[in-house]
Parts: structure tokens; sequence; C-alpha cells
């Protein structure tokens, strides 16, 4: 089953509960599905990889606006944002923990031969293809800082 109709079922559930963050949520994947597959040729379906990166950036979308809301103060907003995010996290794989990052980063320090922080976007590059869909990039530099560092 593809992300497309995951979502148009999920949709139909939100609907039948009334539920609105839910129903929000899921609408604004649909969107973002409908706008990148109008922009590039109709006939080339997304990948995985693509609906995991779409994904990711709908969820650092909503967690990045909650940041700045808290900071705000404003409480009454971030809240709505977070439940966005739990309800578009449900469709990405399950994600790594900071210990798991760790020790991903650390081999692949090893595979690509890195020594100092002058190394670090070599590891970042390769991080990133190995970890994709995994973890989100903040968590990877956060561990390819300290293990370098």
């Amino acid at each position: 089953m593809s992300l497309q109709e995951k979502i148009m079922d999920k949709m139909k559930e939100a609907m039948k509960t009334k539920d609105k963050v839910a129903l929000e949520s899921l609408r604004a994947i649909k969107s973002e599905l409908l706008l990148i597959q109008t922009k590039s040729a109709a006939s080339s379906a997304l990948t995985e990889d693509d609906e995991i990166k779409l994904l990711q950036k709908l969820v650092k979308q909503r967690k990045d606006s909650a940041a700045i809301y808290k900071e705000q103060g404003r409480n009454d907003l971030a809240e709505p944002e977070l439940a966005q995010v739990e309800v578009i996290s449900q469709f990405l794989p399950v994600q790594m923990s900071e210990e798991e990052v760790k020790n991903a980063v650390a081999e692949i320090i090893k595979s690509v031969g890195a020594t100092s922080m002058k190394d670090m976007g070599n590891v970042m590059a390769e991080a990133s293809k190995q970890l994709a869909g995994k973890t989100d990039g903040k968590s990877i530099s956060t561990a390819v800082k300290q293990l370098l560092g």
C-alpha cells in the first residue's frame, strides 16, 4: 500500500471520528504529495525515500514552529503543532535512539578513517546516506561533533 493510499484511509478514519488535528495533519501530507507529483513528471511515482524525506520535512517544520511558539510563551499554539508531529510521525520508519545513532556514526568514522573535525564533511555525507529515514540530520551532526571533537 502506497503512502498516498495510507493517508486516504487515515483521512477517512479521522473524518468519521471527527479528529481535527489528525485530519489537518493528513491533509498537509496529501497536499505536499500532490505538489511534488505535479512538479515532477506525473508518470514517475515517488520512491519510498522521497516519501520519507517529505514526511521528515513536515515533522521538522512543525517542531521548529512549536519551538518558536514556546520561546514566545505561546503554548496554546505549540501544542497543536506537536500533536501534528505525532500524527505525521506514524508514517515514518522507527527512529533510532541517540545511543544507536552514536554507535552507527562511530562505525562510519572508522570506515571513513576520520580523525578530526576536518573530516566532518566526509563523515556527515556517509552517515546521511546510510541513516536516511532512520534519524534526522541534527542527531547525526551532534553525534559526529561529540565523537570527532
